[in-house]
């Protein structure tokens, strides 16, 4: 296996999987008609597309009524952001999440800062991991929102969900999730986490990239993010994009199967980094929470002179992620590590490795002994 390509980054897209592919081909031969038409072209496409919607219901335990097809994670975060803030701005202008969360979550609460809204960055431990106590101080009367990921990208940490959603619905706030990272890999199931909005990325477990979804509790009435005709209900504007709302129900279809599969992602990925320590001992160090991550995400860092982008740069056929970023010199770490108190000697050596259904131990053996020969020179 030498010098073959190894794809170790799955935490940042997963290739299609063979299932999802054929239902894009399927349906790209028949189904040309606008599923807002009610003639023989339009009917079938509407019913793929209602199908594929009750196939992403089915994932997630909710009412087909309640999913809103996106073109992706990112867009349904900010649809989830922004139309509770614009939605809720009779009862107030605060809005809580944490420090950790994607861009696609921090910097719409950015944005709305500048249009009047009070945002509480919740600070995290050592782990990476939201404190709940921090919620409850953080919570005010005016708090419309509160938005935590499930599981963080970098590290994989799993943040108590459950028991940050009661607080909020206690305060009154509504409760958001970004799952792109935990549908396909641990179970979602929006009533066991009680959250009222969940955002989904297809390109996060085996489906295209722009498509997605966002879970929208019954009864709940949230301001458009995209206006125009009523269509999902009049809830995101724009002709429904029927193959690819196919291949997010296919995928979705699987998914449980999937998160059956990650045991052993889980073993491999413990077996990764059990060789890691035994090659490298105090040089290596584990970012995230030992035991509540993500069961194929290991992110460690490398404590010597080398950064993570230089020991990826010596090993290019090695697709992973670094932790941290050089410029000029200087060694900025990402938010996220900087979040969890890593000094810059702690995180320059930082990279996430993420492992997939498609991972083989021959692929993680030959990245130990790559990393070895490239940390000894």
């Amino acid at each position: 296996m030498k010098n073959q390509s190894i794809y170790l980054d799955y935490n940042a897209s997963t290739p299609l999987d063979p299932k999802v592919r054929i239902a894009i081909q399927e349906a790209s031969e028949s189904l040309f008609g606008n599923p807002s038409s009610s003639h023989w072209a339009g009917i079938p496409a509407k019913t793929t597309v209602e199908n594929a919607r009750s196939q992403v219901a089915g994932m997630l335990g909710c009412a087909p009524s309640e999913v809103v097809f996106t073109s992706g994670g990112s867009e349904a975060n900010n649809h989830a952001i922004k139309g509770s803030f614009y939605s809720g701005r009779k009862k107030g202008n605060h809005i809580i999440t944490s420090r950790i969360e994607h861009p696609a979550t921090i910097q719409p609460c950015r944005f709305l800062e500048n249009l009047g809204a009070e945002v509480t960055y919740l600070p995290v431990d050592s782990y990476g991991c939201v404190n709940p106590e921090d919620l409850r101080k953080a919570l005010r009367p005016t708090t419309i929102l509160v938005s935590i990921m499930h599981a963080n990208n970098e590290v994989g940490t799993i943040q108590p969900i459950p028991e940050l959603s009661a607080m909020a619905h206690a305060a009154g706030a509504l409760f958001h999730t970004d799952a792109a990272q935990t549908v396909g890999k641990i179970p979602v199931r929006v009533g066991d986490l009680g959250v009222d909005l969940l955002s989904v990325a297809g390109h996060k477990f085996y489906a295209p990239k722009g498509v997605g979804a966002l879970y929208v509790r019954s009864g709940l009435q949230i301001e458009p993010l995209i206006h125009g005709a009523g269509h999902e209900v009049g809830r995101r504007a724009g002709t429904e994009n029927v193959l690819l709302d196919v291949a997010l129900g296919a995928a979705s279809e699987q998914a449980g199967g999937w998160v059956k599969a990650m045991a052993a992602v889980a073993e491999l990925r413990d077996r990764f980094w059990m060789t890691l320590q035994k090659d490298f001992g105090s040089q290596v160090r584990l970012n995230g929470h030992p035991r509540r991550r993500l069961p194929n995400t290991l992110n460690i860092s490398f404590l010597g002179e080398k950064t993570g982008a230089e020991i990826l740069a010596a090993i290019p056929q090695v697709a992973a992620s670094t932790g941290s970023a050089c410029h000029a010199g200087e060694v900025t770490l990402s938010p996220v590590l900087a979040a969890m108190g890593l000094s810059v000697a702690e995180g320059r050596g930082a990279i996430r490795f993420s492992l997939g259904l498609a991972t083989k131990w021959e692929e993680i053996h030959q990245v130990t002994q790559q990393i070895k020969a490239t940390l000894a020179n």
